[in-house]
């Protein structure tokens, strides 16, 4: 099943602000327990990471040069409808992706009086609105230019607590790194490939998702209680999620990937190892993702998404019907893949890494 094509401004705020298992969301925190965070323990690391972001080194990145209409014009106008369409909906919902950092990154600087995070926070609002804007200019060459104002009153907000927006955000950032800059140095070898001239930007881009990744894994290290007991099964839980949601939707834009000349496969498990061989500054454990049943279970769920996909495109009842049945099957493979062994590891002394992929 083939969604609507997006063809107006009005298709395209539609698409961010829809609510799926795959489309990324809003959020909102308690704002009182994030003001109790105490990062005194790691003091230097914190303060030089401020330092960071006080200089602003990407200050002056996002500014379109005057090849990039050229190139748009002369590259992509050759691209198929099927293959625009593609990199359409990639271009929504990324840009839905940052401006939902945005917009919680300003909302808890707004309602914390903690100088560390109320300073990191608007340092990281400040860098998602540059890219959420930078991807919206792109979707106006198209026409399709999304009103964020309205998207911010009228998309659903998703609460959760702040050990979780540190989990998945931390875990967002980071893998969103991984999949940048495994998209750049492709194009890098082969430019040939570069269709549109956005990917020219991803490698000083995606170095801002990794300063903000070391932010979260410097909050979690300095509250060592988030990284510990029960809370590693939560861990467990955000790894798997982020993990099996990037292989399925990855999986159904298999155009955006081939004309790259990537592989989905092989993108979504690089962009895994990347992500674990980082991950393991905060987190003690790692999924094991060369596990046959591992590799296994995210091809069953890819198969339960494509099920479900055709049931609501069939409608009625039946269709009701097999979506439900198609629902609790992706619950359980989901499940079965939680309760796969995991990696461990010890956690290193010194917590910040630098962006050396």
């Amino acid at each position: 099943m083939h969604a609507a094509p997006l063809a107006t401004s009005e298709d395209a705020g539609r698409k961010a602000k829809e609510e799926s298992l795959l489309s990324p969301r809003f959020y909102t925190t308690d704002f009182a327990a994030m003001d109790r965070l105490d990062m005194s323990p790691l003091r230097a690391e914190w303060d030089a990471m401020l330092a960071e972001y006080e200089g602003d080194n990407n200050h002056d990145h996002f500014q379109r040069t005057p090849e990039f209409a050229t190139e748009v014009a002369q590259r992509f106008s050759q691209v198929s409808p099927e293959l625009r369409q593609e990199f359409i909906d990639f271009l929504v919902s990324s840009l839905t992706s940052e401006f939902s950092g945005c917009i919680l990154y300003n909302e808890i600087q707004k309602n914390v009086s903690n100088p560390d995070i109320k300073s990191l926070m608007r340092y990281m609002a400040r860098d998602e609105s540059r890219h959420a804007g930078f991807i919206n200019q792109s979707l106006r060459d198209f026409g399709m230019g999304i009103d964020m104002g309205d998207l911010k009153r009228t998309k659903a907000y998703t609460y959760f607590k702040p050990k979780y927006i540190f989990y998945a955000t931390y875990l967002s950032e980071k893998i969103g790194y991984a999949r940048y800059i495994t998209i750049f140095r492709q194009l890098e070898r082969q430019p040939d490939k570069r269709f549109h001239p956005i990917f020219l930007w991803f490698e000083r881009w995606c170095n801002d998702e990794f300063r903000h990744g070391e932010s979260f894994a410097l909050i979690m290290r300095a509250q060592p209680h988030l990284l510990r007991g029960g809370n590693l099964l939560w861990i467990r839980f955000f790894l798997l999620a982020v993990y099996a949601t990037m292989y399925v939707r990855d999986h159904t834009r298999p155009m955006l990937k081939a004309a790259m000349g990537l592989d989905p496969t092989v993108y979504d498990y690089t962009v895994f190892e990347i992500t674990n061989r980082i991950t393991e500054q905060v987190f003690p454990i790692s999924l094991d993702i060369d596990a046959p049943a591992f590799r296994a279970g995210l091809d069953r769920l890819l198969r339960i998404q494509t099920a479900m996909d055709a049931a609501k495109a069939r409608g009625g009842l039946v269709g009701n019907l097999q979506r439900a049945g198609w629902a609790l099957a992706g619950a359980a493979t989901f499940a079965r893949l939680y309760l796969l062994p995991v990696k461990r590891h010890a956690l290193p002394a010194q917590v910040r890494m630098a962006p050396a992929w």
